[in-house]
């Protein structure tokens, strides 16, 4: 315990002043030496994305067309207002909508019933779970070109062949094209989900389960009342992480569809592609990608937190 120092003939009345430790320094030098090795990381994060940020927000405020040299100059925000405007943006939204809320949702439950089959023991349970997951490990654009030529080919697609004895015969990728783009997404996401959701199934305690049945409890009964509430969380976490991954798909859209017939089968990310680099209007572009980050970040904060408080039982702090 610290004790203070009185001079002689000092007034004893006034309150003494504690002796300076080096506690201070050593717990703020110990605080640095614990950040250092991730100063790389963030240093590396803000040239990557914070700085190309900046920038965006720059060009936004700027029309510019590269087809008209010269043309660049301060716009303000009348980028932003021709963004709202436009009819085909809202459109494309609504399709970037469909896709994640679609593919999220058929994929978790198609991974709840994988991840409740594989959570058994059966004779070769380690080959099916491999084969399960091997969708995820392709790469995205070779997985985009297999559902374009090997499945939903109207020529020779494996898919047409199979229901061509029940007299259909489809051009999937024209007729039916977010949907097209919708399967290849969950048949490549369906084994993430399926993942997260066995890791749940397997921390859950065996001995409620084996008391729950020791009582007379039925399967769908022991699901409802145990399992689901226990996997909310996960289910949870697999969902945001599915829609903040999927907002940015690209290559599923340029591959399969190239966004058409129109725009039937565009998302804003091939939407902005388009506007840039075929239609070279930059200002508008950049708008158009400063609000659908600014979207995403709410969307995606707000549904963090939901997941924390899932996690902790108390909300997080801001």
């Amino acid at each position: 315990m610290a004790t203070a120092l009185v001079e002689p003939g000092a007034d004893a009345s006034r309150d003494p002043q504690p002796l300076s430790s080096g506690r201070d320094h050593i717990s703020r030098a110990e605080g640095w030496r614990r950040r250092g090795p991730l100063l790389p990381a963030l240093i590396f994060m803000i040239i990557v994305t914070q700085i190309p940020f900046l920038v965006t927000l720059y060009y936004s405020t700027q029309s510019w067309n590269l087809v008209r040299p010269g043309s660049r100059k301060f716009n303000w925000l009348n980028n932003y207002v021709e963004v709202f405007k436009d009819s085909q943006f809202w459109s494309v939204t609504g399709n970037t909508v469909l896709l994640i809320v679609g593919t999220v949702v058929i994929s978790v439950i198609l991974g709840l019933i994988f991840a409740l089959l594989l959570d058994r023991k059966f004779v070769g349970r380690s080959v099916v779970r491999t084969l399960l997951i091997t969708p995820f490990l392709v790469t995205p654009v070779a997985s985009a070109l297999l559902w374009k030529t090997s499945l939903l080919s109207p020529t020779n697609g494996l898919v047409n062949w199979a229901l061509r004895p029940l007299g259909l015969d489809v051009d999937w990728l024209s007729e039916f094209p977010l949907a097209s783009v919708m399967a290849e997404l969950v048949w490549q996401w369906t084994p993430f989900m399926m993942l997260l959701i066995l890791a749940g199934l397997q921390s859950m305690p065996r001995d409620i389960q084996e008391a729950a049945r020791v009582d007379g409890a039925t399967s769908f009964r022991l699901f409802r009342e145990l399992t689901l509430p226990h996997l909310r969380r996960f289910i949870e976490l697999g969902t945001v992480l599915g829609a903040i991954y999927l907002v940015n798909t690209f290559d599923a859209v340029y591959m399969m569809t190239s966004g058409g017939p129109g725009v039937a089968s565009s998302n804003l990310p091939f939407y902005i592609y388009q506007r840039a680099f075929l239609g070279f209007d930059i200002g508008q572009a950049a708008a158009m990608g400063v609000v659908t980050v600014i979207g995403t970040i709410v969307v995606a904060t707000l549904a963090l937190r939901l997941i924390f408080k899932s996690f902790s039982g108390t909300e997080e702090p801001a």
